[in-house]
């Protein structure tokens, strides 16, 4: 499509430079989006293994907690989770993987898990306990990298939104516009010199005419 401009030559040095601008933030998109995406692979690999460690975990921590709930007294594992004994501090950081914002959590943890006496308890519950505090880091980086590819997820939709309005309609138009433009000044510069020799045709017959008629 042609843009609405004056077909001059100020007109067209200015679009050329547009474009030289256009076609430039368009490699530099280009790259970005596919640098992006390498990043956010990576990233959906390490969600994927770490989900899966996290659910195998969770599932036999849930399963030694529930074998050790059988073999004692419901009162005895309610007395032994009574008192917490360990606290647990989340700082939240934020990085940036190609310039998009993404967190980083640090854990800070305190005090002991087994804030209980083992000796009504079974080994089952110690073990379970122990599987619970080990997968908490787990979730929690977790998180983090699912965080961390939506917003990649997000960044690269914009890019490619930017990558494709540049290349199908920006430089495009500017192309189609620049050779309308250099068309009408070539069509101009050709009038020009058409006129010019038309007028230096009369002169010279002019010439001629007073050389062969002169004046009395």
């Amino acid at each position: 499509m042609i843009l609405k401009v004056t077909p001059t030559r100020i007109t067209l040095l200015i679009l050329k430079k547009d474009l030289r601008v256009a076609e430039k933030g368009y490699n530099l998109l280009k790259n970005k989006r596919d640098g992006l995406m390498k990043h956010f692979m990576s990233t959906i690999r390490q969600t994927k293994d770490l989900r899966e460690t996290v659910e195998e975990n969770l599932g036999t921590a849930f399963a030694m907690y529930a074998i050790a709930s059988s073999l004692v007294h419901k009162k005895t594992t309610e007395v032994a989770f009574l008192i917490p004994g360990v606290s647990i501090d989340l700082d939240v950081k934020v990085k940036t993987i190609m310039s998009v914002p993404v967190p980083k959590f640090e854990i800070k943890k305190q005090g002991n898990a087994f804030s209980y006496g083992m000796l009504e308890t079974s080994g089952d519950l110690d073990n379970a306990i122990k599987r619970f505090e080990n997968v908490i880091t787990d979730i929690i980086k977790l998180a983090e990298l699912e965080k961390t590819a939506e917003n990649l997820a997000e960044e690269i939709e914009r890019t490619r939104r930017r990558v494709s309005a540049l290349e199908n309609t920006r430089i495009p138009n500017l192309k189609d516009t620049i050779r309308f433009i250099t068309g009408r000044l070539e069509e101009h510069a050709r009038d020009a010199i058409v006129s010019t020799m038309r007028v230096k045709a009369m002169i010279v017959q002019k010439e001629k005419e007073s050389l062969l008629n002169p004046r009395p």
